[in-house]
């Protein structure tokens, strides 16, 4: 039976700090379905209505309203769940890059139980700039690559997500996302086990 709202684990964390990697690694793990935002947005079909109305605010050069992003999250995981590639009644969510504010969390509660939000945090900014650039240029992306771009993105991200941070106090988990992949995987796991839901549903197997 499908559940009134679908139960997930956020991962949040500053440009580079491995959310992807993160998600990529634990979604190949049965019970968990990865999801990121980002990606999503890659490959929108701009033909479809929706994406049409995020091309008109492109085209007049406003923010997307958050109401419209969230409807486009729900859009993409009904539909996954339609294929069956996420099973809502046995998978748990990992969301990557989704919610980017407190008032899209709040949007993003009518459909979604977070269970627990994990901050990837990497205090250390040098090795940060490191791995964006080094990404940006793997991804052939050049623009993104020069310092001045990097230390913006990773200004705009400090002061989007404070209030983000705090609004998740009660079951946030911290990250030394500086630890090598396989260690920040080791440590995630070891709160996901912990927690009563898990537990429960690893009994029911």
């Amino acid at each position: 039976m499908t559940p009134a709202k679908y139960k997930a684990f956020i991962f949040l964390g500053a440009p580079g700090c491995g959310k992807g990697t993160q998600g990529q690694i634990l979604g190949a793990i049965p019970r968990f379905y990865h999801f990121s935002m980002g990606d999503a947005f890659r490959s929108m079909d701009t033909r479809t209505p929706i994406g049409q109305e995020f091309v008109s605010y492109s085209r007049r050069g406003e923010l997307v309203p958050d109401e419209l992003t969230i409807r486009y999250f729900k859009k993409q995981i009904d539909a996954r769940a339609e294929l069956h590639m996420f099973k809502p009644d046995i998978d748990i969510l990992l969301l990557d890059g989704i919610p980017r504010s407190v008032e899209q969390a709040r949007l993003l509660e009518q459909h979604i139980e977070v269970l627990q939000l994990f901050h990837l945090s990497c205090p250390d900014r040098e090795e940060l700039i490191t791995r964006i650039r080094k990404r940006s240029l793997k991804e052939g992306r050049l623009d993104d690559a020069s310092d001045e771009t990097i230390q913006r993105r990773l200004r705009t991200y400090e002061e989007s997500t404070r209030e983000l941070i705090e609004h998740y106090a009660d079951r946030r988990a911290a990250i030394n996302a500086n630890q090598a992949p396989v260690k920040v995987t080791h440590d995630i796991l070891g709160v996901i086990v912990a927690r009563p839901e898990w537990l429960r549903r690893a009994g029911e197997e």
